[in-house]
C-alpha cells in the first residue's frame, strides 16, 4: 500500500479562487429568459419519455402525478445547494469537486465513482428507450422486426403470434451507441444550435400530447387513483408506490444542477439563480404533471408494464394518426444529442479523475490525430453496450436515479462543512434559513434512496465495492495529492 495512512483517506483539495482578470473575462449577460429557457430545455426530455409508463404501471398507477411533484419539491431543496456550491467553487468536477474539498479524497472518490455509473446507466437508459421508440415507428409503417432482439433476457414481451417469452439481447440499443461513440472518437462536438433545435422539438413533443390527448382521456383510467398494495412488498403500489416512484421519476429532473454552473456569467446571481433554479423546477413540475396526467388518462396505467416509450403508446390512443409518426420521429432525432451529451460527459469525468491521479493516466490521454480522448470512449462505448443490451428500462433508471441522490447526499451536507471552513469565502449566491435547505437536501435525497428498490442498493453496492479496491490498490497511492 505503499505509504497509506488514514488520514490519507481525509486529504483535502483547496478551492482555487479565480484570478481578478479571470472574473472580470467573464462576462455577465445571462439574464433570467435566458437562464429558464436553457434549465427547462436541460431538463424536460428523457427521463419524462422514457420512465413514467413503468413508474406508473408497477409502482404508483395513476397516483405517478404525485411521485413527480414529490420529486419537484426534492429538486428545489437540492438545486439551491448546487447554485452556492457553484457560485463558490469555480473548477470543473461539479459533484465530484464539491465533496473532494468539503470532505476529501475517498468521499470524492465514491461520488466521482458513482456518477460514472450514474452517466453510464443513464446514456444506457436513453439507448433503451431509443430502440423502444424505433421499433413503435416501424410498426407504424408495417415495418415488424423481432422483438427478442429488442429487449433484454429480463424483459418478458409478446410475439406476433402470441407467444410469451423473454429478450434476448437488445441490438438496436448497441447500434446507435457504438455509431455516436464512434463519431465522438473523430472529433465531433455538441453543436449549441443543434441543442437549441432540440429543446424546441422536447417542448413541442410534450406540449402536443397534452394538447391532443385531453380530449381523449378516460375518467374510468384514473380509478384507483392509488392503487392498493396487495402484495405487502414495499414499492409495490399503495404510499410506498408513490414513494417509489418519485425516487425513479429524480431521472426525469437529473440536469438542473447545469443551471447552478453558470453563476459566473449570471446577470445579477445572488437573486437571479436561486428565482430560476425555483421557476425552472416549477415549471418542469408543472409540465411533468400534466403529461402524467394525459399518459395514465390514455393508457390505462397496467397496460404500462414495462414501456419504455410511453408517450408513443399513447399517441396511438388518440385518432391523429398523422401526429404518430411526427412524435415519434422527434423523440428519436431529440435523443441523440442528449446521448452525445452522456458519452462527452462520461470522458470528463474520467479525465477528471486521471487527471487527479485516481485512476491511471492512460484514460485522459487523446488520439494522435483527432485529439479525442479515444480510450476513455472505447471503455464506455464497451460498458454502455453492455447495459443497454442486457438490462431493462426500470433497472436502468432506479440505477441513474440512486448515482444522482447518492451525490445529492454529499453535496447538500458538503454545504454545511463549506459554511464552517470557508465561513469567510466569497460567495455569489447564498441560500437562505442557515442549514435547514441543506438539511431537508440531505433528507429528502436519503428518504427517496430508500424508496428504491434492492436490486437497484445491491447493484450500487457492487459497483462502489468494486471502486473501493480500484481506490486502494491503484488510486490512494497515485493520487496528486499524495505526490504532494
Amino acid at each position: 500500500m505503499g505509504n497509506f495512512t488514514f488520514s490519507s483517506l481525509l486529504r483535502k483539495k483547496k478551492i482555487e479562487a479565480p484570478s481578478s482578470s479571470d472574473q472580470d473575462d467573464l462576462a455577465r449577460v445571462i439574464g433570467m429568459p435566458s437562464l429558464i429557457f436553457f434549465g427547462v430545455g436541460g431538463i424536460v426530455g428523457t427521463g419524462l419519455f422514457s420512465i413514467t409508463g413503468i413508474a406508473a404501471s408497477e409502482h404508483a398507477g395513476p397516483a405517478v402525478i404525485l411521485s413527480f411533484f414529490i420529486g419537484a419539491i426534492a429538486c428545489a431543496f437540492i438545486g439551491l445547494c448546487y447554485s452556492e456550491l457553484a457560485g463558490m467553487v469555480t473548477v470543473s468536477g461539479s459533484s465530484y469537486s464539491y465533496t473532494y474539498i468539503s470532505y476529501g479524497e475517498i468521499i470524492a472518490w465514491m461520488v466521482g465513482w458513482n456518477l460514472v455509473l450514474e452517466y453510464a446507466v443513464g446514456a444506457g437508459a436513453v439507448a433503451v428507450s431509443w430502440s423502444k421508440y424505433l421499433l413503435s415507428l416501424l410498426e407504424g409503417f408495417n415495418i415488424h422486426l423481432d422483438q427478442r432482439f429488442i429487449a433484454s433476457p429480463l424483459e418478458t414481451i409478446k410475439l406476433a403470434d402470441g407467444t410469451v417469452t423473454h429478450g434476448i439481447i437488445n441490438l438496436p440499443s448497441m447500434f446507435i451507441v457504438i455509431v455516436l461513440s464512434f463519431l465522438l472518437m473523430k472529433g465531433i462536438r455538441e453543436s449549441l444550435t443543434l441543442n437549441n433545435v432540440v429543446v424546441f422539438v422536447k417542448i413541442f413533443v410534450v406540449l402536443a400530447l397534452i394538447a391532443f390527448g385531453i380530449p381523449y382521456i378516460h375518467a374510468s383510467n384514473f380509478v384507483p387513483f392509488t392503487p392498493e398494495n396487495t402484495s405487502g412488498d414495499f414499492g409495490h403500489f399503495g404510499y410506498s408506490g408513490i414513494m417509489q416512484a418519485a425516487g425513479m421519476v429524480i431521472f426525469a429532473y437529473i440536469g438542473f444542477d447545469s443551471v447552478s454552473s453558470t453563476a459566473q456569467e449570471v446577470k445579477d446571481p445572488s437573486k437571479n439563480i436561486p428565482k430560476a433554479i425555483l421557476v425552472i423546477i416549477a415549471t418542469c413540475a408543472i409540465i411533468y404533471v400534466l403529461f402524467a396526467f394525459v399518459i395514465v388518462g390514455l393508457v390505462y396505467y397496467k397496460d404500462l408494464v414495462g414501456d419504455a416509450a410511453p408517450v408513443a403508446t399513447a399517441i396511438n390512443h388518440t385518432p391523429f394518426i398523422w401526429l404518430q409518426p411526427i412524435v415519434k420521429f422527434s423523440i428519436l432525432f431529440g435523443y441523440i444529442p442528449i446521448l452525445f451529451l452522456l458519452l462527452i460527459g462520461q470522458t470528463r469525468i474520467f479525465y477528471s479523475l486521471a487527471k487527479d491521479g485516481l485512476i491511471p493516466s492512460f484514460f485522459s490521454k487523446t488520439h494522435p490525430k483527432y485529439k479525442t480522448p479515444c480510450y476513455s470512449h472505447l471503455f464506455f462505448m464497451v460498458m454502455i453496450c453492455f447495459l443497454s443490451a442486457f438490462f431493462p428500462m426500470d433497472v436502468l433508471g432506479n440505477m441513474c436515479s440512486i448515482g444522482a441522490l447518492f451525490a445529492f447526499v454529499f453535496v447538500c451536507s458538503g454545504m454545511i462543512i463549506l459554511r464552517r471552513t470557508y465561513k469567510d469565502y466569497p460567495r455569489t449566491f447564498k441560500a437562505p434559513g442557515g442549514d435547514i435547505i441543506p438539511a431537508i437536501g440531505v433528507i429528502t435525497s436519503l428518504v427517496l434512496m430508500y424508496s428504491l428498490n434492492w436490486l437497484t442498493w445491491q447493484i450500487m453496492s457492487i459497483w462502489l465495492f468494486i471502486g473501493l479496491i480500484v481506490y486502494f490498490t491503484y488510486g490512494n497511492r497515485h493520487s496528486k495529492l499524495n505526490k504532494q
